[in-house]
């Protein structure tokens, strides 16, 4: 299981099957697309192969536009390879990639540089300059050149289509339940511990506050989550917001991590995001904000308990 960027050395992920995508997040959608994938590739005794591009393509075309990440380059290959695939190949965007036809990017990229076998693609697959290049393209392409085409279908949850952008936009207003469920797992985001201002130390509360996030933030609100540390998980309610108590104007993403007492300051700390207990409130005073945090507390352990088990 392996992760090359670019191609140089990437030859044991040559001659597979493939699967060409940005898969953000991994969610039901891919889990499914990948599924497929792995079985294809096993029945032929062939590596099963994803390709995706780092950066996203939008970054390069319309900045202003790209979309915040659910995940980083290196979760999203942990996430597909815990799916079962045998090798992930991050191919370095540039101008030169964006601009080949998709005659051209069939030729380069699936015949020489993967010699693809066989692929797997959900039926709204793009490629190529302008994305001009459709699915039909791409079988008509693959028929021509006898490599094996198989379409996957989209996820489907009730009658809602599973998705990366229709994930954002539950996170985005705080619909944590929902955009876990399209994901399959609890949706998580990493920082690096950084100083704050103490108040939560002051009042028997401290937190740690995360700097250097590098995918999407929830919604404003407190959240029930669970803390990744060295010494293991820990339950943790979460602040994200101003802190409208205090008059902040910054959003800042506060964990008070339950039964945890070392120094946390400088590591990596990750948050699993469970379920989102309030919105932020302003408090009259010290004694209404602790009476809340002491709630919030408490809740948070509920929540831990009944989705994760004893």
């Amino acid at each position: 299981m392996t992760l090359f960027r670019g191609f140089a050395d990437s030859h044991p992920a040559c001659g597979g099957f493939v699967s060409i995508g940005n898969f953000d997040g991994v969610h039901l959608g891919h889990q499914q697309l990948l599924k497929a994938l792995i079985e294809q590739a096993r029945e032929a005794s062939l590596p099963s192969v994803v390709m995706t591009f780092e950066p996203h393509p939008i970054r390069l075309l319309r900045p202003d536009q790209e979309p915040p990440r659910l995940s980083t380059l290196e979760e999203k290959s942990r996430l597909i390879h815990e799916c079962g695939v045998d090798h992930v190949i991050a191919y370095p965007t540039d101008m030169g990639l964006l601009s080949l036809t998709p005659d051209e990017f069939f030729r380069r990229v699936i015949l020489e540089q993967l010699n693809a076998r066989g692929m797997v693609e959900g039926p709204n697959f793009f490629y190529g300059k302008m994305r001009t290049g459709s699915i039909e393209t791409l079988r008509a392409e693959c028929q021509q050149h006898s490599i094996e085409l198989l379409v996957i279908q989209p996820e489907l949850l009730g009658e809602k289509m599973v998705s990366s952008s229709s994930i954002r936009k539950s996170l985005a207003s705080g619909e944590i339940v929902d955009a876990n469920f399209q994901l399959g797992r609890p949706y998580q985001l990493q920082g690096r511990v950084t100083h704050g201002e103490q108040r939560g130390r002051q009042i028997g509360f401290p937190t740690a506050n995360l700097t250097e996030i590098e995918t999407i933030i929830p919604g404003e609100g407190v959240y029930a989550c669970v803390a990744t540390t060295e010494d293991g998980d820990f339950p943790a309610a979460v602040s994200v917001g101003r802190n409208p108590t205090f008059s902040g104007d910054e959003k800042k993403v506060e964990a008070h991590l339950i039964g945890f007492q070392k120094d946390l300051y400088s590591s990596m700390l990750t948050l699993k995001f469970l379920d989102r207990l309030r919105g932020q409130v302003t408090f009259e005073g010290r004694e209404q904000l602790e009476e809340q945090i002491r709630n919030d507390v408490a809740a948070t352990k509920e929540v831990v308990c009944k989705t994760l088990g004893d």
